[in-house]
Parts: C-alpha cells; structure tokens; sequence
C-alpha cells in the first residue's frame, strides 16, 4: 500500500493581486514548499532544495514559460516540471513541461495531477544506496532522475541490487535474468545493460554506478552496499 512521502517542491511564481498563491495550500497539506520569482532564482535554489517536483506559475510571470522550462530541462533533467498557464496560453510541448493546467482550477485538482510525480513510501520498494526500485509497479529512482522500466529491466536491476558491490558473471546474470541454462550468446545482456544505463546513470558512456569489470561481468557500486526496505530504516 502506497503513502505520500513528504516532497520538496519549488514554486516559481510573481505576484498577483487577482488570484492567490497555491503555495499556502500545498504548505497545509504537509509538503516542505519553496518559493522563488524568477527562472534565474530557480536554477540556483534547485541546486539548494533538491526538490521533486516544481511548479512553474507562468501565469503570474505574465510569460509563456518555455524559456524557464528549458532551461530547468537542461540543469534538472529528472525533475518532474508543472506549468501552470492563462486560459488563452497554448499548452507547452510534453518535452517542455511534464503537465500543464490551464486556469482557473482549484487545489485538489493541482494535487491529483503532481501526485504521480511525488514520491511514496511502499513496504515492497527496494533501496540501495540512491537505489529505489518498486518491481510491481516497474518504476525506479536514481538522485533526481526516475524512469519505468520493461519487466526484463526491473528482474535485472533487482539481481544487481540483490547483490550490490559483487562482481556476478555474464553467464550467472544472464541465467538468473533470463532463466534460462543457454548462455551461447549474451550479448542481449549487454544491450540491456545499456538501456539501464541510459535510464538511470547522468553519463551512460562513463557510468557512476553500473560497471563492466572486463573478462568477468558486471557490478552495481554505491556508496551505502546495505539493502533495505523502505519503512525499515530508509
């Protein structure tokens, strides 16, 4: 069963007499928010806050938002990006922004559509180290980036996690992933190994945390090698 974690979220909003703030509202429903007024003061608070999610109020900048959306795609690339826009505005492009609501809306509906894009606490996420993976539902968080993986991603994240700081072989991963007793050709394994790379390593040509230890196979470093769950010390 899944419940909100408390989430960090960044608000870049003018001021505006005609409507209020949905800063106070979302402060009341437990959330730690923040405030800035300008794309400059978002790029530096982001490196800050850390947040999870920010919400641009381009209506109360009296702008498009597709200069600040950019900008925060290219220093924040896993952050999940609201806009909120006037009636009239266009909606942004899905590479600009990850939602965009048109006023005027009331605050439940700003809570249903950030919802997916905050994080939870579920009894059978896995956590390592910046590692947290929940194989039911296929997703997986990494620092500040998050992706859905294929079900054949999720059985091969969860053997490296399983056995962090290991060097396991090609031919033993490739089996336990694949459940097979074939291992003529592997080099499927290595095609996989490098869309989890591209999912959750900021250099997937020079990865941080998913080495090839050559002429053995692979090993998945942290910081932290302890596997747990949430709820139970994360």
């Amino acid at each position: 069963m899944a419940t909100p974690s408390k989430a960090n979220i960044l608000i870049i909003e003018g001021k505006r007499s005609d409507r209020p703030s949905f800063m106070g509202g979302l402060m009341k429903k437990g959330f730690q928010v923040q405030s800035v007024a300008s794309g400059n003061a978002a790029l530096a608070q982001v490196l800050q806050f850390s947040p999870h999610l920010v919400i641009l109020d381009a209506a109360s900048l009296r702008t498009s938002g597709k200069r600040i959306c950019r900008s925060l795609r290219q220093h924040a690339p896993g952050v999940p990006i609201v806009v909120i826009q006037d009636a009239q505005a266009d909606p942004l492009d899905p590479a600009e922004a990850d939602v965009s609501l048109m006023l005027p809306f009331t605050l439940q509906k700003l809570l249903n559509r950030i919802k997916p894009f905050l994080p939870v606490v579920q009894k059978n996420v896995m956590q390592v180290g910046p590692f947290q993976l929940d194989p039911e539902q296929r997703w997986v968080r990494c620092n500040d980036k998050q992706a859905l993986l294929t079900p054949r991603l999720v059985t091969l994240l969860r053997v490296l996690m399983e056995h962090c700081g290991e060097v396991i072989e090609r031919e033993t991963l490739f089996c336990q992933v694949w459940d097979t007793e074939y291992t003529g050709d592997t080099r499927t394994l290595d095609v996989h190994i490098s869309w989890l790379r591209q999912a959750l390593e900021e250099d997937p040509r020079h990865p941080h945390y998913i080495k090839t230890v050559r002429g053995l196979g692979y090993r998945l470093d942290v910081d932290d090698h302890k596997s747990e769950q949430n709820g139970q010390g994360a």
